[in-house]
């Protein structure tokens, strides 16, 4: 059985957008002011930049796969890998940091809502690009 696509409305898209510039946003800026060494900022810089890539990869590759396009199961396999060891990184920096409390959940909540929304705004763009005229057909 086929599953419909629909294409998002601009509110959606809109605020996928938002969000992703919000997390990441907020994320960096979160950055730039901690009272942190240089080379932990890169680590945490690293980390989103990596969670972001690696979110879309699998979102992109559980689409590949429902629409019947191939996808290696090793390239499957270190999309979700990838995803699980940037949120592993992120947790494990997290705990060993000399952070307090509330700025562990701000990286923490930033970082989720940045990887949510780079999933939203790549599943917006691929459903905005694909073509609907093969549903009209079908019709």
């Amino acid at each position: 059985m086929a599953s419909e696509l629909y294409k998002p409305s601009a509110a959606f898209v809109g605020a996928s957008w938002i969000a992703l510039f919000l997390g990441v946003g907020a994320y960096c800026a979160g950055l730039w002011n901690a009272q942190m060494q240089l080379n932990e900022k890169g680590y945490y810089f690293t980390l989103i930049l990596y969670g972001l890539f690696a979110a879309v990869s699998l979102q992109k590759s559980v689409r590949d796969r429902l629409e019947g396009i191939p996808v290696t199961g090793i390239y499957f396999g270190l999309a979700w890998v990838s995803v699980a060891v940037s949120i592993l990184l992120l947790c494990v920096g997290l705990w060993n940091a000399t952070l307090a409390p509330s700025e562990k959940g701000f990286y923490a909540m930033a970082f989720a809502l940045s990887l949510f929304a780079a999933v939203a705004v790549q599943k917006n763009t691929r459903d905005s690009r694909h073509d609907f005229t093969q549903k009209e057909e079908n019709l």
